[in-house]
């Protein structure tokens, strides 16, 4: 499965090369990326299961798992969201294909494939940054597992200690070949860039064009974000202390979710992706495609998660409810601003909910885990 995912990434990038010589339409090229991706997903919760089956065995636990990412597959290919943004013609669907390259990649101990997934993701959206930690916890200690403790009460249980069932110690091998390898992507990608625009200002007028356009928040066009009518209606004596406030939001919550999340680094990325999608200065439906389809990787885990049902309606509700009224504001003129940023809202507010929840039932799952090695009564099925 690696070998044929990574020559289906090799096909698509000469795909990429080729498409302007054998005219290919702009919608077909999105289509095809969001395949790729889709193929990338189903192979990265395929290792997944297998390791975290491994992991259970491996505390005499015996439970039936579906050995498969096709749950994560078509929920990422599925959903409206991914049509809208195909559809649409976005980029979103070119950077949801760099992350999850990288999160394969680093499954798959392919590490310079992981390193060019990372550069590229975060070349073409400065937030992909951040998953460089949940990147360092795949190949450091591996996939998704439950807390290192539970293998450690359980072999004390048994008095025999087994180094070959225990996980992987943390190691700095693989993380140095990394930070190598996107080094030279990095490096790479910088020359190519300063040599396409050396006649239009070079890299310091790219990167104040990109970056600086994201992190500056100077286009206020209306978007399914709440910063847009947030700064719209701010005081300008304030604008650069609400801007410092909002971007460092983000980063207060990297620190905590990776220290209590670090034996699960997959879902670690699927949390930070979505922060990311509820904060960030420009979202766009293909950032909720990418962060549900990282979602169907933990099927199993999230069985008992609250709120699915309310998720889930809320969810058919904006979507449904968004573009009527963008179409009565910005079109027919009959509503004002507080119409469409009313489902803005309510989207943050959702997507808030399930981090929360989600979160939260992942602890639950690993509590209950640790509940079945210890023998004490549990309320919930696990």
């Amino acid at each position: 499965m690696q070998d044929l995912c990574t020559m289906v990434h090799l096909c698509y990038c000469l795909f990429l090369v080729l498409s302007p010589l054998i005219e290919l339409k702009d919608s077909q090229i999105i289509f095809c990326t969001d395949v790729v991706s889709a193929m990338l997903i189903r192979a990265t919760g395929q290792n997944l299961r297998l390791a975290y089956l491994r992991s259970l065995e491996s505390l005499d636990l015996v439970k039936q798992i579906e050995v498969s990412g096709d749950i994560a597959a078509l929920i990422y290919l599925c959903n409206p969201f991914t049509i809208v943004a195909c559809v649409g013609l976005s980029t979103s669907p070119i950077e949801n294909m760099a992350v999850i390259l990288c999160l394969y990649g680093a499954c798959s101990r392919l590490i310079p494939l992981a390193a060019f997934g990372w550069v590229i993701a975060t070349h073409l959206s400065l937030y992909p940054a951040i998953l460089i930690i949940p990147v360092i916890f795949l190949l450091g200690c591996g996939p998704d597992s439950p807390p290192r403790k539970l293998f450690l009460q359980r072999h004390q249980q048994k008095e025999v200690l087994n180094q070959s069932k225990l996980p992987p110690r943390f190691s700095w091998g693989p993380v140095i070949h990394f930070a190598f390898w996107a080094f030279l992507w990095s490096v790479y990608v910088l020359v190519l860039c300063g040599i396409s625009l050396k006649q239009f200002g070079g890299l310091w007028e790219m990167f104040k064009s990109t970056y600086g356009f994201i992190l500056t928040v100077e286009d206020l066009s209306p978007n399914i974000g709440v910063l847009w009518y947030f700064f719209a209606e701010v005081f300008e004596f304030f604008r650069n202390f609400f801007l410092i406030v909002f971007h460092v939001n983000i980063l207060f919550m990297i620190l905590p979710l990776a220290i209590r999340l670090r034996h699960r680094p997959c879902y670690l990325a699927f949390v930070y992706v979505a922060i990311c999608s509820m904060l960030k200065s420009y979202p766009s439906v293909g950032d909720s495609a990418l962060y549900l389809g990282l979602l169907g990787w933990f099927v199993n885990e999230l069985a008992d998660m609250q709120f699915s049902l309310f998720l889930f309606c809320g969810y058919v509700g904006v979507s449904l409810l968004s573009p009527v009224m963008h179409n009565l504001w910005i079109w027919r003129g009959t509503g004002n601003a507080n119409f469409y940023f009313a489902t803005a809202m309510v989207y943050a507010c959702l997507q808030i909910v399930l981090v929360v929840e989600g979160v939260s039932a992942m602890l639950n799952h690993d509590r209950k885990l640790r509940n079945l090695i210890t023998g004490k009564p549990q309320d919930a099925k696990s």
